[in-house]
This record gives structure tokens, sequence and C-alpha cells, in this order.
């Protein structure tokens, strides 16, 4: 990867809070959650899995388990973070995207968490 992927800004494609919420009561889509442990622990999309940005391997990737089949919406808690973690999860393959406005826009719709 290039070291210019890991920057936190540019364009990735995105979903929007509300798409997103149908989409995690469908089980259309995974969530990966980016943030910080605290972050995660504190208030996160249930359902949603955790990778740390700052342990973004290919590695950390597999033990994922992500499945190729279904889109993977990447987030953070304002959608800085989760830019270069949709351009590695591209680069390997998955059908990846952002959610647009990071977790602030989640919380704004009012959308159910869960924290622990």
């Amino acid at each position: 990867m290039r070291i210019g992927n890991w920057w936190p800004f540019g364009r990735v494609p995105e979903m929007d809070a509300g798409d997103l919420a149908t989409a995690v009561a469908d089980g259309s889509v995974q969530v990966l959650d980016v943030r910080t442990h605290a972050e995660f622990r504190r208030s996160r999309i249930p359902g949603a899995r955790h990778l740390s940005i700052t342990r973004f391997s290919n590695a950390h990737l597999e033990e994922l388990g992500l499945d190729r089949e279904r889109p993977v919406v990447a987030i953070c808690l304002t959608a800085h973070r989760s830019i270069p973690a949709v351009r590695k999860l591209a680069e390997r393959g998955y059908d990846a995207r952002q959610l647009k406005g990071g977790m602030r826009a989640w919380w704004k719709t009012g959308a159910a968490t869960e924290s622990g």
C-alpha cells in the first residue's frame, strides 16, 4: 500500500447513516469500526466488528473473517480514519465504503447503539 493511501482525507465511496441503518437491519452489510478500543467500548453500531486503524494489517483483517460477498462499511468518529480503512479493504478485494459523517452522523439519527 502506498503511504498516500494512509492519509485521512480524499474521496472514497460512502453510505449515509439512514441507508446504513436499513442495511444493518437486513444484514446486507458488515460494519467495521476502526476507532480506538475505548471509543468502540463506549458506543458502537450493534454487530460491528472492531479493528483499530492503528492495527490495520493484512493479518489482522484475515482474523476478522469478513465475508467477501457482502459490502463492508468502515466507521470512525468523523469519517477521517475510515478513509484509509476503505482504501485498504478495496485493495484486498472488498466492496468497501465509509459511513458518511462517521459515528456522529449515526448518533444524530437516533439509531441503536450498544456498549461494553
